[in-house]
């Protein structure tokens, strides 16, 4: 078996390579040589020929020494080896990378209902959630199902333990795409279920996502192909699966994939393959039944699944976390713009509560109006031995994603800013607001048993009730508001360590205080002190401060010692207040980037959304590469957006006055909180003149408008 799989790899690579050589042929007369090509969004050029060749691909003349490479690895194979056939898979996914990247050249992808290529914004958005848990692992599906309804009950399983699933290729004719398609099933990021292309070429876009996850997270270097394959093997959690009949060409690229550590699960009786140097158990086996391949698949990838049965009726699952519900869709909503609504968590002893107490007052989905808004009061009481009222807000903001993972449930916003809407089709299934009640107590108690003994939650839509606990719920956010407007670094004698994205940095590690958030702006220091207090051996360490060596810049020995510990000894020292000397690493799920311009002695700002140029000649996806995987880089740092309001904003390094160029988007997410610091360091209308994307990108004329608007970066020390 494995003799016919191997020279089946070997002559599909070989088929593959003369498609290419003809492709690139006809690229290189009807274009030219120096056309670009690549890939939109990246800073990583092509992706596999950068980071397995070293080579920086731009233009159609550079892609021959990416050719050669290919020819290289399959020079002399006629039958041989495991080793022989892992060359010719890397070689088949070298070379369809190629066509992938002519194709785009030619405006022939992304391909009809397909993502297409994988863009670097959304690589680092999926980080965090793979890093933190949130997407135990992903799948790789190509081919087809033996029918349309084995297609959908495949990927729901999938679904279901929260797989971030791929799906795509073909089966004589017939994509995997279409047969969901056909079934109605929604697909998208949104819905962990992306669609990347309809012939075995397109496997390169899941394929240069676990690439580009070593680039970035796992600080490999570009041509490093001994590293990048470790840490594939090593870090990506992501497994194979092919439906369907193998031809030669999708022998080839499975090999590819298994070289990269990722088994393949085949829709087949098949005998297993094992190369322990490279797969942990399996790196090819079969499964007659497609009902079982979901479990095969996890269980020879060694992935852990964690799968919330909630009693409601409708499906249950992070991967519909962002599913809108869309105006037309809507049976009924709450807040937004249409009605008073809130949502307020508050602690209680526990002689007061009665655990699992669900109390609705007011109508039911039953009594309401289909495309009507109504009022709205989740009134959240819990109780615990170990409850603390500075708990009280980090709970709450779980009620988004909790509430979300319910198909058909949109919930945005909170406090009472919050907004809802229940799906026509969650109302036909029996959804009611009383299994509103049943996901937060089942899921507040999941996560935070260790604090919580018992919840009991009152959902009112009864106009006068609402409008008495609204009065109630906003006095609580003040009090909470107050009370952590205060907190300062001198005033605790411990932050804490978030070493969450350890899974693909392995060299980073935040230090998050009282007045710093980390850079992925979902964990402050409460949010670190909860999660030590429900998991004491988890991500989120208590960091004694110990004396301080410079309150300037920011520097304790307890904290250089915990920071040389927490990432391997690669880094000896972290400057809390600077950016210039010693700056805190980065992971890649950075919020923003703050990045320093010689020009005009001065930061710019920008955030992951913001895709056009900068003053610093470089996009965002670009500077996320030279500070990404933890490394320490002077004049760069990655940062939560909330960080620019802070008293303690790169205060070493002359703090928000320093800033003078920031994208208009980021601009209007701070607004009057920044207008407010401004005030407070004495220059109110520092927003007005902070440049942005609608003024200039480029230095010179950034330094026409600062002499111009007066800008208080003029008369500051130059930090260079």
């Amino acid at each position: 078996m494995i003799t016919g799989l191997i020279q089946q790899g070997i002559d599909g690579a070989k088929t593959i390579l003369k498609a290419t050589e003809d492709i690139y042929q006809h690229s290189l007369d009807e274009k030219g040589e120096q056309t670009s090509v690549g890939f939109p969004d990246t800073a990583y050029y092509l992706p596999l020929a950068y980071g397995f060749l070293g080579v920086e691909a731009a233009c159609v003349r550079d892609v021959s020494g990416i050719l050669v490479a290919a020819k290289t690895l399959l020079e002399e194979k006629t039958s041989g080896n495991t080793d022989q056939a892992l060359d010719a898979g890397m070689a088949a996914l070298i070379c369809a990378e190629i066509i992938a990247a002519i194709r785009y050249l030619n405006n022939e992808e992304p391909q009809q209902d397909c993502t297409g290529f994988f863009t670097d914004s959304i690589l680092r958005s999926l980080g965090l959630k793979l890093a933190g848990g949130k997407i135990p692992g992903c799948a790789l599906l190509i081919g087809a199902a033996p029918d349309t309804f084995s297609a959908a009950r495949l990927v729901q399983d999938f679904q279901r333990k929260n797989i971030l699933t791929f799906v795509g290729g073909d089966c004589s004719g017939v994509s995997l795409i279409d047969q969901l398609k056909e079934e109605g099933i929604e697909m998208g990021w949104e819905h962990y279920l992306v669609p990347y292309g309809r012939d075995i070429i397109s496997i390169i876009f899941p394929v240069h996502w676990a690439i580009r996850v070593a680039l970035t997270f796992g600080a490999v270097q570009k041509g490093d192909r001994e590293s990048l394959l470790q840490y594939t093997r090593e870090k990506v959690p992501a497994v194979g699966v092919k439906l369907g009949e193998l031809t030669s060409e999708e022998v080839a690229a499975v090999w590819g994939v298994i070289n990269m550590g990722v088994p393949v699960v085949v829709n087949s009786e098949m005998q297993k393959i094992e190369l322990p140097e490279i797969c942990k158990y399996e790196a090819l086996a079969g499964e007659a039944d497609i009902s079982k391949i979901p479990e095969a698949a996890l269980q020879i990838r060694g992935i852990k699944t964690k799968i919330s049965e909630i009693p409601v009726p409708v499906s249950y699952s992070a991967a519909f976390e962002g599913e809108r519900v869309r105006k037309e869709e809507m049976f009924v909503q709450f807040g937004g713009n249409y009605s008073t609504s809130l949502e307020c968590i508050t602690s209680k002893d526990l002689n007061e509560i009665e655990d699992g107490n669900i109390e609705i007052e007011g109508r039911e989905i039953t009594k309401m109006s289909e495309g009507e808004a109504y009022p709205l009061a989740l009134w959240i009481e819990v109780a615990g031995r170990k409850m603390e009222k500075d708990f009280e807000p980090v709970l709450e903001r779980q009620i988004h994603g909790y509430l979300n993972h319910a198909q058909g449930i949109f919930h945005l916003g909170q406090r009472d800013m919050n907004w809802i809407r229940l799906s026509k089709a969650a109302q036909k299934r029996g959804f009611r607001l009383h299994h509103l009640g049943v996901i937060l107590h089942a899921r507040l108690h999941e996560d935070f048993g260790n604090i919580l003994d018992k919840v009991r939650i009152t959902i009112s839509t009864e106009k006068e009730t609402v409008e008495t606990l609204l009065n109630r719920a906003r006095k609580t956010y003040h009090a909470r508001d107050e009370r952590t407007a205060g907190m300062t670094d001198e005033a605790v004698d411990e932050f804490y360590s978030c070493t969450l994205c350890q899974s693909f940095a392995p060299h980073h590690v935040c230090i998050v205080k009282p007045e710093r958030l980390g850079l992925c702006g979902a964990y402050n220091w409460l949010d670190c002190k909860v999660s030590y207090e429900i998991n004491p051996v988890g991500p989120n360490q208590p960091v004694l401060k110990g004396d301080c060596i410079d309150p300037e810049q920011g520097e304790w020995e307890g904290v250089n010692n915990a920071v040389r510990e927490k990432s391997g000894k690669r880094i000896e020292r972290f400057h809390a207040y600077s950016c210039m000397t010693f700056p805190e690493t980065s992971c890649g799920c950075f919020e923003c980037i703050v990045c320093f311009i010689p020009e005009v002695n001065g930061f710019m700002a920008i955030h992951r959304q913001y895709q056009g140029m900068t003053p610093a000649g470089m996009t965002f996806t670009t500077l996320a590469g030279i500070i990404g995987g933890g490394q320490q880089t002077p004049g760069f740092i990655g940062v939560g957006r909330l960080y620019l309001l802070s008293n303690k904003f790169l205060k070493a390094d002359g703090g928000i006055k320093r800033i003078v160029w920031m994208n208009r988007e980021l601009k209007e997410f701070l607004g009057q909180r920044f207008r407010k610091r401004c005030t407070e360091e004495g220059v109110p209308d520092l927003m007005d003149i902070i440049a942005g994307e609608e003024t200039t990108t480029n230095p010179d004329e950034l330094m026409d408008f600062l002499r111009t608007a007066k800008h208080p970066v003029l008369t500051m020390n130059p930090l260079m």
